[in-house]
């Protein structure tokens, strides 16, 4: 098996990534259905086993998380399943003075949270829950309440993957360019802490494949990447980095004025140029208006709301991951094609090769097909794919370009896709 250990650094990187980890855990759930046994899929790949203080096995993503101090909003940086914090009354037995207590008090758990959590409850007589909790009423909280990426992750974390910025209190207006997010990791320990951590991860890996990394590169966050990605080069320089740089919607809207606008640019240009240097291949995600933009024609979203966005760019990221986690069947390398697996490396070197200088990659996506309208399928899946990635030029054909594609849940063969839910990548 060839593990791979992902990294989310920044706010929107973590509210892609909860939705990312929330379609894992629905995969997880399909482990008996006779279809989903015959796809080949292992979960092992970006899952760990594990056990608690108490004996009780566990199976967590190979995650670290960095965002904000704040930003776990009702879940501990500990996680849910070693969720043991020491004592606050433990102190230096050496002080007689007074001693005062400042705490605030935990953010309330949503009706989605609450319902995950009542179905480990008793069960009452009639065989309904003690707190019945509607559908509607859970959707609506969704639709309405979101603020951190928490309120909707249904994954249980390792203690080893949530990583809170000290000093850094979440929608922090200074945080916003990549020189204090290089400073924030070099001046103190907090560096030393996440490289840690990923030391944890990777040690415990039989043969890691490499690691994928999303970052909100819109802000000090990318300061904050480049910084993980030096140590990376440094400590594992035979491991392939596949970086995602997202951007949310509300990064574009706030150049208000031609001073913040410059400003941006330059940042922009710095960021890029770091972390695509620092990686074997980066991927640019975030359209300004995904709502408004020919790749969510048939999705109900708004700009305004991460909850909605995030959820596109994690599904496209999912499909694009899917050859990585692959098991190859038999012995020759033609054998395993058709199952379509290909590990982190194959992809990279069929993307970019050896020779090739230009490591950025595209994504163009078709969620869902039209077919799945039911009208005659009347244009070519090619036809149907929209960029995901900004600033893409939908007129300029590069006869240099080497793509791989991704069809996910289509049923039937030939021409006609007959599933209900036909999504397809492009990934060159």
């Amino acid at each position: 098996m060839k593990e791979l250990v992902t990294f989310q650094v920044g706010s929107y990187a973590n509210f892609i990534g909860s939705h990312f980890w929330n379609f894992q855990d629905e995969l997880q759930g399909l482990v008996k259905d006779p279809v989903f046994k015959n796809q080949n899929l292992d979960m092992d790949v970006l899952y760990r086993t594990g056990e608690t203080q108490h004996g009780i096995e566990t199976y967590t993503p190979r995650l670290i998380s960095v965002d904000f101090q704040g930003s776990l909003g009702s879940m501990s940086s500990r996680g849910t399943l070693y969720n043991q914090n020491p004592s606050l009354s433990a102190g230096v037995v050496t002080w007689t003075g007074d001693v005062s207590t400042q705490a605030s008090q935990p953010h309330k758990k949503n009706l989605f949270l609450q319902r995950l959590y009542n179905e480990g409850q008793e069960i009452v007589p009639n065989g309904e829950s003690q707190n019945e909790i509607l559908d509607t009423d859970v959707v609506q909280s969704l639709e309405d309440e979101v603020q951190y990426w928490t309120d909707y992750s249904k994954v249980h974390y390792h203690p080893q993957s949530l990583f809170e910025l000290n000093g850094f209190w979440m929608n922090a207006q200074e945080f916003n360019n990549y020189g204090i997010g290089k400073t924030t990791l070099s001046e103190g320990q907090q560096g030393d802490e996440i490289n840690e951590r990923l030391r944890f991860f990777i040690e415990e890996c039989d043969h890691v494949q490499g690691i994928q990394l999303m970052v909100d590169d819109s802000g000090g966050f990318s300061g904050v990447a480049a910084s993980l990605l030096e140590n990376i080069e440094d400590e594992y320089a035979n491991v392939p980095v596949l970086l995602y740089s997202v951007r949310s919607p509300n990064s574009y809207i706030n150049r208000t004025n031609r001073k913040q606008a410059i400003a941006s640019n330059l940042h922009d240009a710095v960021s890029f140029s770091a972390l695509s240097s620092l990686c074997k291949l980066i991927v640019p995600v975030g359209l300004p208006w995904l709502s408004e933009s020919r790749s969510s024609q048939y999705l109900n979203l708004q700009n305004e709301k991460l909850y909605h966005s995030s959820a596109v760019y994690a599904s496209a990221i999912h499909s694009i991951t899917l050859p990585f986690r692959m098991n190859k069947i038999g012995p020759s390398a033609d054998s395993s094609n058709e199952t379509g697996a290909m590990d982190l490396y194959e992809c990279i070197q069929m993307l970019a090769g050896q020779a090739r200088q230009n490591r950025i990659t595209i994504i163009d996506a078709a969620m869902p097909v039209p077919s799945i309208t039911g009208r005659r399928f009347q244009q070519s899946l090619l036809g149907n794919l929209q960029p995901l990635t900004p600033e893409t030029a939908l007129d300029v054909e590069d006869l240099q370009a080497i793509e791989t594609m991704i069809v996910h849940g289509a049923l039937g063969s030939g021409i006609t896709y007959r599933g209900a839910g036909v999504f397809g990548i492009c990934f060159c």
